[in-house]
């Protein structure tokens, strides 16, 4: 039976070693141009381009036929989508799944909303692949995953609120003002897959010393960390440091963000996936 693992690019993970994978695009559309997010965009020349730019901006998730591509060729699929309240990725990936076991009845679909996006939709990505791999049944791995995902979390930091402005995120009037004071926003995915802000700080190391604080309120001990950036490699660097020094048995990495990623932390952004003291090895 051929199984896959299927996401959005909400994960900026576009390649996923040792299993069936396949990542569907979401876009980023402004008045003059389409930025497909299939892994070959130019993610911080985009932007760059954006912090500049006054028109209107917006992003597209997949459409139905899209999701229906991804799942081609396969009867055991498990699905990971960016949180459902900020896009309708979700629902899309539904009802495809409706849609593909119409016409693949022996086919097993199991769709899980992230509630989140970036690093924490790649935590779950890739022990959707680790259970794959030893074997595990449908139903286990469902279970297992669902288990799993009440101890990932996503915390960020982020330099502009423009674009979550944009798309009625955020007040107006509160990203002017960040912008205006150099203030940064700390923020994490609610339990309800909302962006929920924690606090401002002004400065950089502020905003990492939160960073680690909040891997501390959660009973972070040596579990993965997965570090997002847009364009500011030195502040993940330096985070990754930083949680090291506090935790040396931290599996941390950096990676840059994606499309969809990069147009909502924005440059100098940073997204942290990570696992809590309670998730299972």
């Amino acid at each position: 039976m051929k199984t896959k693992i299927v996401v959005d690019s909400s994960s900026s993970l576009y390649a996923l070693p040792g299993v069936d994978f396949a990542c569907v695009p979401l876009k980023i559309v402004t008045d003059e141009q389409e930025y497909l997010d299939d892994g070959t965009l130019d993610a911080v020349g985009m932007a760059r381009s954006l912090r500049t730019y006054k028109g209107k901006t917006s992003t597209s998730c997949p459409n139905v036929a899209d999701w229906l591509a991804a799942y081609e060729g396969a009867e055991q699929i498990f699905v990971a989508t960016i949180t459902g309240t900020l896009s309708g990725s979700y629902n899309a990936a539904l009802l495809a799944a409706e849609e593909y076991k119409e016409t693949h009845p022996e086919a097993r679909i199991f769709v899980l909303d992230s509630l989140s996006a970036g690093p924490e939709l790649r935590l779950l990505a890739e022990r959707l692949r680790d259970l794959v791999r030893i074997g595990m049944e449908f139903d286990e791995i469902c279970e297992a995953i669902l288990a799993y995902h009440k101890h990932t979390h996503l915390v960020f930091s982020l330099e502009s609120l423009a674009n979550l402005a944009r798309n009625g995120r955020v007040k107006p009037a509160v990203a002017a003002v960040a912008r205006m004071l150099g203030i940064r926003v700390i923020g994490q995915a609610s339990e309800s897959g909302e962006l929920e802000v924690l606090c401002k700080t002004r400065g950089e190391h502020g905003a990492l010393e939160r960073i680690v604080l909040e891997l501390k309120d959660h009973g972070f001990t040596d579990g993965k960390v997965h570090i997002a950036h847009c364009d500011n490699p030195e502040a993940a660097k330096r985070l990754k440091l930083m949680i090291h020094a506090v935790f040396a048995g931290a599996q941390v990495d950096v990676t840059e963000c994606g499309g969809l990623c990069s147009y909502y932390a924005e440059q100098g952004g940073l997204m942290v996936g990570f696992e809590d003291g309670e998730a299972e090895a």
